[in-house]
């Protein structure tokens, strides 16, 4: 995956850019939940899923960018995948999610971005999907864009993600590790009073249990009482919402995307998506009166895929039996979780508008804090 900068001499000693220095909460050896990750631990894990960012950093004040999710490489709107979308707390701007809602479908690449570039960010995808081979004829595009607010670190009234950025996203997405912290559309955002960003993670079910994976992704920008593994970090350190130190600064959002290649339809991905905000609630969010929490769930069976124009009036395909979701929604929470973690592991600090600068997680400290609770053992 490409990281677009746009950069001023003299600007890239004020932040780092590259994300995975800090190392992943397993790197450190968290390790959360107890069901086996997949082989990248992240939402690439689920067969078919792909990636891609832009980076958009230029002057003293413009950090952010943006973060395209593909349920597969080829043309999703001819050949749609069953999707959900659960909000926890509504405070923002989900573009195209009633649609999903009513239709249970996905027929775009799932967008991350910033509040105000939430537009640009549809006319973008709105014409990568029209110029796409076989959609010559097409009068509807369902352009699926979600947001949290960066303005505390970026010059967000400024508008600067341009629709290259989003098309550049979508075109670069890859499959493999995904790029995490401080990029993309985690670029300026705040999780917990320090530095947020993007992160992933996933479960690998047993043969026993499906053998399904569930991988999930994060854009964190909210606010709480820090937990990692159950050990009540944000406490310990000091610094959690409502504090002398963090006075009331607990809004902002969470954008949680979910896939998997299990066959399920938008009724059980709506249940999976429910139990993301569980993951969430873990880590010590609040979903407060501010913050716009979403989940967008989807799956990538190819047997549960939706034709644009269906060649009979009867779609036969496999589901899950309920009595086998149970796995599922446990691998969400888990993967949610971690996925949250790593974005704060990740993250590396940024100093943006105003010479707002926001640090990142201490993690020399939160590691002393977990092996004094007995979740670190090396």
């Amino acid at each position: 995956m490409r990281l677009l900068l746009l950069l001023i001499p003299g600007i890239l000693g004020l932040l780092s850019v590259q994300a995975q220095t800090a190392g992943r909460a397993r790197d450190k050896g968290i390790n959360i939940g107890v069901l086996p990750v997949g082989k990248w631990n992240a939402i690439t894990d689920v067969p078919g899923v792909l990636v891609g960012y832009t980076t958009v950093l230029k002057g003293d004040s413009i950090r952010t960018g943006v973060t395209a999710i593909l349920p597969y490489a080829g043309n999703i709107f001819q050949q749609k995948v069953p999707a959900a979308i659960y909000t926890g707390n509504g405070f923002g701007k989900l573009a195209g999610s009633t649609q999903v809602q009513e239709l249970g479908n996905l027929e775009t690449p799932v967008i991350l971005t910033n509040t105000l570039n939430v537009a640009t960010a549809i006319d973008a995808v709105v014409e990568y999907t029209l110029q796409q081979p076989g959609n010559e004829k097409i009068q509807s595009v369902n352009a699926v864009v979600g947001e949290t607010n960066d303005g505390w670190l970026n010059d967000i009234r400024g508008r600067h993600v341009q629709k290259k950025d989003v098309q550049d996203a979508i075109r670069n997405a890859t499959s493999g590790p995904v790029t995490e912290g401080s990029v993309g559309a985690g670029t300026g955002t705040i999780c917990f009073g320090f530095k947020g960003g993007i992160g992933t993670a996933s479960r690998k079910l047993p043969a026993s249990l499906g053998g399904y994976t569930v991988g999930v992704l994060v854009q964190t920008n909210f606010g709480g009482v820090l937990q990692i593994d159950g050990v009540p970090v944000g406490k310990e350190l000091g610094v959690f919402s409502f504090s002398d130190k963090l006075l009331n600064n607990v809004d902002g959002s969470c954008m949680m995307v979910v896939a998997t290649d299990a066959p399920v339809d938008s009724r059980n991905l709506e249940r999976m998506a429910k139990r993301a905000i569980m993951g969430m609630a873990k880590t010590g969010g609040i979903a407060s009166n501010g913050s716009g929490d979403y989940v967008i769930a989807f799956s990538t069976a190819t047997s549960s895929r939706i034709p644009h124009e269906p060649a009979t009036a009867v779609q036969d395909y496999s589901l899950l039996h309920n009595d086998y979701t149970s796995q599922l929604f446990m691998a969400t929470i888990e993967a949610t979780e971690e996925a949250i973690i790593n974005s704060l592991f990740t993250a590396t600090a940024v100093t943006g508008k105003a010479g707002h600068t926001i640090a990142p997680l201490p993690v020399d400290k939160v590691i002393n804090i977990l092996k004094k609770y007995n979740r670190i053992n090396k």
